[in-house]
Order: structure tokens, then C-alpha cells, then sequence
């Protein structure tokens, strides 16, 4: 990253334990990125070597102790030098990984800036496919009566089995129902927004909650940052938002279930993957194209929905809601379309690495996925199934190969 702003480096802390002053640079960097820096200041395009000791002072410094390790034995089994990969890694034992959020950089004229484009009044396409929800979604449309930004549409996919059109009747709401028989979740999102009036696209689901500014803060997101994208941030029913996602910031990730951008970024990037249809990161797909063609998109917390995570309907009902826990005991693991996304962006090598990190930790259910000592029992029992966890990644590694030979299933907006 080039210089930054002396507003900006005085809300950061020099960290001068780096051997090479160029560390201390790309230290300083990513303290600014992970602190909430947006501002407009070119990006590293090259990066010059640094001492393995350098490296591993970084990762200590920002990582879990556990992906030090992680990096420790990758290097060893890849035959770097082992006396100096230990060593260095021994050497900075003593550094404490650093949590992000407790200060983030300040943005204090969001709250008195004059918004324009409130009032300008764009329409607002909001887009919700739906199956077999209707009581969650009843809760959302609830909580679009309540917006204090009012010129927006609702354009509703339903793919429920029985379909209920008399349902939608008790809403005061610009409602565009579509009917959509198969059971396809991104061929609903791209055809809703081909349908969509509005310069704006708002993205939810159909078991979400939001708050009665929801729109207009996407909103002023976009015009206080000039940004394309405002990616709203989720959190679970009864939690709260975590602190490294608490503040504004470079969005590292982009999410269907919650984000508004400019209608015409789907003509630059094209609409929705369906190769990834009845899988899973087909969002996070799309948010990487995003990235890829330099458009500005932003972390808002402010525009937050909590995620209800609705026990049934959805692509639970399409086997497909964990990217690296089969539902069926002879089915791929990870999910086809996970490894599509690895090997199509990062390579053959850098998808069988993300496997040895992903698999021995996907053994453990969902739900005890935050408790360390089940995890270690995870990484145990993987190597004990060894075996049949070979099977499983070799048959998603063939599904990917296919996938990969058919090519993207990227429609163009016209």
C-alpha cells in the first residue's frame, strides 16, 4: 500500500521488532486494512521477499497459534531448510496474536453528512428467493412494512411446494411475485434481477431479521464511501456482532442474505454462477468476481440483519447448507462446487492445500465446530477414516474436474 495518510498512521501502532523496514511497511498495511482504512491509496501490486523469521513474526502476530503450526509443517513436508524454519519459528515464539476491533479507524461525518442520494430517491429492487418458508418470511416482509426509505419493490422468488400466492395478499408492499418451479436458488436470484426495476439491487433471504433503516444505511454506505457494493454484515439470533466486523471496513467477503449494490455492476461481472445451483459459495464466487474487476465494496455493520437460521426449507432442504459436511454418508466431501471455486481461481496446489486444512476439521459436526478439543478429536478421527475420507474427496475432486470442464454458467445482463 503507498503512504498513508498521517490521520490515518497516527491510529496505528509501528511495530519496529521486524527485522527489514519493508515488514514494518506491509505490517503498518495491514493494520490500516483490518482497522477500517478505505481510503484511496494504491495497492501493493509486488511484494519483495522477507526473512522466514519476518514471516513467521506475521502470521504469529495475526494468526491462531494453530495456523502457525499449520505453516510450520507445510514448509517442512515442502523441504525448505528445516534448522531455519525452526528457528524461526522458535525465535518468535513469545509474540501474542492481535485481535482487530477493540480501535478501529473512526469515521466521525457519517452521522452529519448530507446524504444526496436519500434524496434523489432511487428505487430499490429487494430481492428474496424463498422454499418453504413462509412463516420466516413473514417475519422479513414484516420488517420491509417498517423501512423509513420507502421507494422500493420486493421481487419474491417462491419455489415452496404447495405454493401459497394468497400469502403475499397480507402485506402493504410492492410485492412482484415470481413463480419458479424448479428448486434452484441462483437461477431465482439472476432472474429476479433481469425482472428488477430499480438501480439498486438489495440482496436478503427468507429467514433474516433487519432493522426498520436497513435500506437507507445500505444506502448511505454507498454514497459516503462511493462505493458499488455495501456488504451487509450478518450475525446469529441471539448474538451480537463480532468485534473484528464491527466498524466499516474493505469487505472481505460478500453474502447473498444481505447486501445492496448498483444494478449495473452486474453488467461488469456478470450475474450468478450456477454452477453453483443446489451447492454452496456461489456468493462468495460472485464477491471474488467483484473484487477482480476493482470495484469498491464495504463491510457496513450498520446495515446488519441477524440470521435466523431457520431449521428447515431453504438449501436444507436441497442437502447442501454445510460446504464441508456431507448430508449422506457416501456424498463428496467438500461439496463439489467448493473445490470448482478453489481450483478455478487458485490452482490444482492451492486447492489440495486448502483440503489438508479444511478436511480433518469438517469431521466434527457443525455445531461443535468452536470447541477446540472436539476439533483436535476431529483431525484424530480423520486420520483413523483416513480410507474413507480419501473416497469422499476424491469423488468431489471428479465432480469439481467436470464442473470445471463445463465452465462457468455465467449469464449476462442485457
Amino acid at each position: 500500500m503507498g503512504k498513508l495518510p498521517d490521520t490515518i498512521l497516527n491510529q496505528l501502532i509501528p511495530d519496529t521488532h521486524y527485522l527489514s523496514k519493508q515488514a514494518q511497511a506491509y505490517d503498518l498495511s495491514w493494520q490500516a486494512i483490518q482497522s477500517g482504512f478505505v481510503g484511496e491509496v494504491p495497492t501493493y501490486t509486488v511484494f519483495e521477499a522477507l526473512s522466514t523469521r519476518d514471516n513467521y513474526h506475521f502470521i504469529r502476530k495475526y494468526f491462531h497459534p494453530a495456523w502457525v503450526l499449520y505453516v510450520l509443517f507445510l514448509r517442512l513436508v515442502s523441504f525448505h531448510n528445516p534448522v531455519k524454519e525452526i528457528c524461526a519459528w522458535y525465535t518468535t515464539r513469545g509474540i501474542k496474536q492481535v485481535q482487530f476491533g477493540s480501535r478501529p479507524i473512526c469515521h466521525p461525518k457519517w452521522q452529519t453528512y448530507d446524504y444526496h442520494i436519500l434524496k434523489n430517491c432511487p428505487k430499490v429492487s429487494v430481492i428474496i428467493p424463498t422454499l418453504n418458508r413462509y412463516e420466516h418470511l413473514k417475519a422479513i416482509l414484516q420488517d420491509l412494512e417498517q423501512q423509513d426509505y420507502k421507494n422500493f419493490e420486493i421481487i419474491v422468488v417462491d419455489q415452496s411446494t404447495p405454493f401459497d400466492p394468497s400469502f403475499y395478499n397480507a402485506f402493504n408492499l410492492d410485492i412482484q411475485l415470481i413463480r419458479q418451479e424448479a428448486k434452484a436458488l441462483w437461477l431465482a436470484r439472476n432472474t429476479a434481477v433481469k425482472r428488477a426495476k430499480g438501480a439498486l439491487i438489495a440482496l436478503s433471504e427468507d429467514d433474516v431479521r433487519i432493522q426498520p433503516d436497513w435500506i437507507s444505511n445500505h444506502l448511505k454506505c454507498l454514497e459516503y464511501f462511493k462505493a458499488e457494493v455495501s456488504a451487509g454484515v450478518f450475525y446469529p439470533k441471539g448474538k451480537s456482532i463480532p468485534k473484528a466486523r464491527s466498524f466499516f471496513a474493505v469487505a472481505s467477503q460478500f453474502a447473498t442474505g444481505n447486501a445492496m449494490l448498483y444494478k449495473h455492476v452486474f453488467n461488469t461481472v456478470g450475474l450468478f454462477d450456477r454452477q453453483f445451483e443446489k451447492q454452496r459459495m456461489g456468493d462468495g464466487e460472485f464477491g471474488l468476481r467483484v473484487y477482480l474487476s476493482g470495484i469498491k465494496s464495504i463491510s457496513n455493520p450498520i446495515a446488519s440483519c441477524v440470521d435466523v437460521k431457520a431449521s428447515t426449507g431453504g438449501l436444507r432442504e436441497l442437502g447442501s447448507w454445510d460446504a464441508f459436511r456431507p448430508s449422506k454418508f457416501f456424498a463428496p466431501r467438500p461439496i463439489p462446487s467448493v473445490l470448482y471455486f478453489y481450483r478455478r481461481y487458485f490452482g490444482n496446489g492451492a486447492a489440495r492445500l486448502a483440503l489438508l486444512r479444511t478436511i480433518p476439521l469438517s469431521i466434527v459436526p457443525y455445531q461443535f465446530k468452536k470447541n477446540r478439543s472436539l476439533l483436535i478429536l476431529g483431525g484424530i478421527i480423520s486420520v483413523l477414516f483416513l480410507p474413507f475420507v480419501c473416497y469422499q474427496v476424491y469423488r468431489s475432486w471428479h465432480l469439481s474436474g467436470k464442473k470445471l470442464k463445463q465452465g462457468p454458467l455465467i449469464d449476462v445482463l442485457e
